[in-house]
């Protein structure tokens, strides 16, 4: 499997398929780049290069102990992105992705992305406090955590059907996706995962993505029992200049599989452009 290797010894898997204008893909917690597995093969088989890569502490990566912050996620995408020398991509970042997608373009520029995508994101900021009162109760979080440490396999047990929407009255997701998700999710280690919990609650993108001066597609689903659209995707198509906002009526917070032929479809005509 390739991989690349950070500036602290740490070991980025990918995965690089196709050719043509490559769209990066950065995944979600506490999932991998597998997630992605209907957009890459959708999006390959219709004349683009697709990569994405396992962020450190996840998936097929090394699992540090330290390093779990938006600073080095994205220092971690520029690595990958050089190696590869990659120009004129699309950045699409899903739920804790698409703060590695603000965070990189204001930290590196947008000389090798000139098109970027925010999916089910965590931005503009997740946690309340008192200059964002509208935001989620750190209680929640601190409750992720402790559920976390205290029976990890069975927490993401109880946490697949809000992700998936499988608890909602007509989902179609069913036993098979929900197990899919619960064994990606533990191929990631204890720390990355639990570390990542503040990184993507409390790190505030505002700045960052009042900063974006490039085409922003900005997609969420209005049903989103996880990452809540008011919050966030609403919020941050607002923030950033001159967004398109897509809202999937209805949808949960896993667009990418319950949603997935409209998604790949903006996806295509996005990259298109």
């Amino acid at each position: 499997m390739p991989y690349i290797t950070t500036t602290d010894g740490t070991a980025i898997h990918y995965k690089d398929w196709g050719s043509g204008r490559p769209i990066v893909l950065s995944h979600g917690w506490p999932l991998n780049a597998d997630m992605w597995d209907y957009q890459m093969h959708f999006l390959a088989a219709n004349g683009f290069r697709v990569i994405a890569h396992d962020r450190r502490g996840f998936g097929r990566s090394s699992q540090p102990w330290s390093g779990y912050d938006y600073d080095t996620f994205a220092d971690d995408l520029q690595t990958l992105l050089t190696h590869l020398d990659i120009k004129d991509a699309v950045l699409v970042g899903f739920s804790m992705g698409g703060g590695e997608v603000a965070r990189y373009l204001t930290r590196h520029g947008t000389a090798r992305v000139p098109k970027a995508v925010l999916l089910s994101a965590v931005t503009p900021l997740m946690i309340r406090r008192d200059d964002h009162p509208e935001g989620i109760d750190p209680a929640v979080f601190d409750g992720i955590r402790a559920g976390l440490l205290n029976d990890r396999a069975g927490f993401l047990d109880a946490f697949g059907p809000v992700f998936t929407g499988s608890d909602k009255p007509g989902s179609k997701v069913g036993k098979p996706m929900l197990e899919w998700t619960q064994f990606l999710a533990l191929q990631a280690g204890i720390k990355g995962t639990y570390d990542c919990v503040a990184a993507f609650s409390e790190t505030d993108f505002r700045p960052d993505l009042k900063a974006i001066d490039i085409p922003t597609l900005v997609i969420h689903g209005d049903g989103d029992a996880v990452v809540d659209f008011n919050v966030t995707g609403k919020a941050a198509a607002a923030l950033v200049p001159g967004a398109e906002l897509k809202v999937y009526a209805g949808a949960p917070h896993a667009t990418y599989f319950t949603h997935k032929d409209e998604l790949n479809q903006d996806l295509l005509a996005f990259a298109s452009k």
